[in-house]
């Protein structure tokens, strides 16, 4: 079992949990930031420098590679749009320049982040990880930011991908934006309302990575996301039940939401029916695997 791990993106929802969880178990945590502070054990790197403190990496046997700017809280200008694909793509590859420098480095796993979006827009198909990788930015995106992690093979590390879906939490991520509607008595599907939606309950995500960290047959890409996707109307249904609000039947039009988003509309409305056979087939054992079992345990905290 790796005892010391380096996370890059340690202050994001999921980076945050997981070196919680991670320092409760025993592990010792690097973390890479944009800046020192009096943490002994966070380090400084600049991706669009291309500088790096190589000491996060002295003693460290997995890294968790979680960096990446935001993907939907911002216009989707070119520049955006570069700083979203340079945010993975760079990070990627300043962290195995570093790894190169340091011959007597003592890393097996590179455990990486992508996300769902790598498939595109894909309607009610089944998507497995063996599915092709899609169209429009966010699979473009995807596509890569993993490349950029396969070139960890050339260091003969074992290569974890986990695509993620909505991961849901009361801390921040998708679950706030999506219940802020139904919360004002305005909740409602968007556009069709069909498209289907693969999530994730925070625990489980972080239970996921740790997995990937200590199950070392696994290697290539997982979907990380629960075994029951929904589509959007019934997400938005099963969360007006929990906060004892109305869900309306009518539909938030998609001209409206593209109006609102612009080009950003793709990541709302992409419908992915994504299958979690394969994480299943190697052991993990979900602790939610229902959406309205999920929803009671955030809804009772």
């Amino acid at each position: 079992m790796a005892k010391k791990i380096l996370i890059t993106g340690a202050t994001g929802l999921v980076g945050t949990a997981l070196k919680k969880q991670l320092l409760n178990q025993g592990y010792e945590v690097n973390t890479l930031s944009r800046k020192k502070d009096s943490d002994p054990n966070n380090y400084a790197w600049d991706v669009y420098k291309g500088e790096i403190d190589v000491n996060c990496l002295i003693g460290v046997e997995a890294i968790v590679h979680l960096a990446g700017e935001p993907v939907a809280d911002k216009k989707w200008t070119d520049e955006r749009k570069k700083q979203i694909l340079d945010s993975r793509v760079k990070s990627t590859e300043l962290l195995f320049q570093a790894i190169k420098s340091k011959p007597d480095h003592q890393i097996k796993s590179f455990i990486s982040a992508s996300a769902v979006g790598y498939y595109g827009d894909c309607g009610d198909e089944i998507l497995t990880e063996e599915s092709p990788n899609g169209y429009g930015f966010l699979a473009e995106c995807c596509k890569l930011w993993e490349d950029a992690v396969d070139q960890g093979r050339k260091l003969s590390l074992r290569i974890v991908k986990l695509r993620t879906g909505i991961v849901f939490s009361n801390d921040g991520g998708a679950l706030p934006q999506l219940d802020k509607t139904v919360r004002l008595f305005v909740g409602a599907p968007i556009g069709t309302g069909k498209q289907w939606t693969p999530w994730l309950h925070l625990d489980d995500m972080v239970e996921m990575y740790i997995y990937a960290i200590e199950n070392l047959q696994m290697e290539g890409c997982y979907n990380a996301c629960a075994p029951y996707p929904v589509t959007n109307e019934s997400l938005t249904k099963a969360i007006a039940k929990h906060l004892h609000r109305p869900a309306w039947p009518i539909k938030v039009p998609r001209k409206a939401i593209e109006l609102l988003m612009g080009e950003r509309a793709d990541a709302v409305l992409m419908s992915n029916n994504t299958s979690a056979q394969k994480i299943l087939n190697a052991g993990f054992k979900f602790k939610f695997t229902h959406l309205d079992d999920a929803l009671s345990n955030l809804y009772q905290k």
